[in-house]
């Protein structure tokens, strides 16, 4: 049952990623508003409005007709305009940003609303429209009905306002970052918090039972309950093999286990392939990557919009300096969470071990891009040694591998900014801010400028 619930929320989340998701749910209530108007007006809704509050009720048929008419016509003309507006911005996001920020911008939440908001009402004018009676004997013409959709045409008017503003910012660049940063930094918080800091090990996984991937796609979310629960029930250690976000071809280990199989047949699972059945059962595959289930897409979006913007065809390297900014309190952040992590009991026993995404790793891919597309920038080379020396600012939480890691990236950083730069004043600048950081650590680390 719990595996049920877990899949049909997740293919409810996925759902609602779709551009049509909120506007169809809209529509609907609209059409199903207009069935009840018609159903009150049948009961005699706008006689009884005529005789007691006449200003509530449109009483003319012609001025009704005209208003629907002309209604229906102008919210065709908003719906074709926002959807191209939309159309727009996917594609300019695209070309300028990058193609991976497209998930993001399709899923927000407010312009499906106003979408849904403007079919809505379409679908709502139309029906009062058809309701209207060919004799237009006033007692049987939908008045109220009438009243109400000049009241929705109102509302419609100003989501279309407010949507032109929201999509004048959705197209900024900056804000874009921050909306990824900000998801991002939603859900390291989120891991870090549940994160347990018992010092445990597994022992070598590589001789334990493996669990195939029966289909292809990103592995989206893993539900630690699930394997938790069938850890616990027949005693078994757990290895999530693949790191969550990869992409899975049909026919690799995707978990390793080891332990009973064959005890507490009572849990309706008695052989190793039921076991493994409901192993696979508690990973979600997809063909899309969300943030909010993957932080570490929000590094490799937020590098792929700084190299775009160093690029000869773009050359905007505030742009480029901006990203780096997300990245540093990214990393700052990043640097709170262990690199290996396990899902333990009440009892603080280790059942899963979660293959994750190094720091080293991190940092090695964000940094190989930026020092190959940006190591010509002075400006942005600057930058990146500020990034630097923040991060070995952290002593909180800075160990000594994490050092090391960060030392190795200034040194690769430096040698690139060296060997592309042959201004005598570019040179001292890079020699300056080498010797800035030496100076963070005097005592362990050296950089022999």
């Amino acid at each position: 049952m719990k595996s049920f619930i877990y899949k049909f929320w997740n293919s409810l989340k996925r759902l609602e990623s779709n551009i049509a998701f909120y506007p169809s749910i809209i529509s609907l209530f609209g059409l199903l508003f207009a069935f009840f108007m018609i159903y009150l007006e049948s009961q005699g809704i706008s006689k009884y409005l005529v005789k007691h509050a006449p200003v509530l009720v449109v009483n003319n048929t012609e001025t009704a007709r005209s208003l629907l008419t002309t209604f229906i016509a102008g919210l065709i003309s908003i719906m074709v305009f926002s959807f191209s507006l939309v159309m727009i911005l996917l594609n300019q996001a695209s070309s300028n940003f990058s193609p991976r920020v497209l998930p993001g911008l399709i899923s927000n939440k407010r312009h499906q609303i106003i979408l849904g908001i403007y079919n809505a009402t379409l679908l709502y004018c139309i029906f009062t429209l058809v309701s209207i009676t060919p004799d237009g004997d006033k007692y049987q013409m939908p008045g109220f009905s009438v009243l109400l959709s000049i009241v929705f045409m109102t509302f419609s008017l100003g989501a279309f306002i407010y949507f032109i503003h929201s999509i004048s910012q959705e197209i900024q660049v900056n804000t874009i970052m921050d909306k990824i940063f900000r998801q991002s930094k939603q859900r390291l918080e989120k891991l870090v918090e549940a994160e347990s800091y018992i010092d445990t090990d597994f022992e070598d996984t590589s001789n334990w039972k493996s669990v195939i991937a029966n289909t292809t796609g990103y592995m989206q979310d893993v539900s630690l309950n699930t394997l938790a629960t069938l850890a616990e029930d027949h005693d078994l250690n757990i290895e999530i093999v693949p790191i969550k976000g990869a992409y899975i071809l049909k026919g690799i280990a995707v978990l390793r286990y080891t332990g009973n199989v064959n005890e507490n047949t009572d849990k309706n699972i008695d052989n190793e392939e039921k076991l493994e059945e409901k192993l696979l059962e508690a990973l979600t595959f997809s063909n899309s990557e969300l943030i909010s289930e993957n932080y570490i897409l929000a590094y490799k979006q937020i590098t792929e919009i700084a190299v775009k913007a160093m690029s000869p065809g773009i050359n905007d390297p505030g742009t480029c300096i901006n990203a780096i900014d997300y990245l540093t309190e990214l990393f700052a952040l990043r640097m709170c969470k262990k690199d290996k992590s396990y899902y333990f009991n009440e009892d603080d026993k280790a059942l899963i071990y979660i293959n994750t995404v190094s720091f080293e790793a991190l940092l090695y891919n964000v940094m190989a891009a930026l020092r190959t597309y940006c190591k010509h920038d002075i400006i942005v080379v600057q930058k990146l040694f500020i990034m630097f020396q923040y991060l070995l600012q952290q002593n909180d939480v800075l160990n000594k591998d994490y050092k090391e890691i960060i030392i190795n990236e200034i040194i690769n950083l430096k040698t690139d900014a060296l060997n592309s730069h042959e201004n005598d004043r570019d040179i001292e600048v890079i020699k300056s801010y080498i010797a800035k950081l030496e100076n963070v650590n005097p005592s362990e680390f050296t950089f022999e400028v």
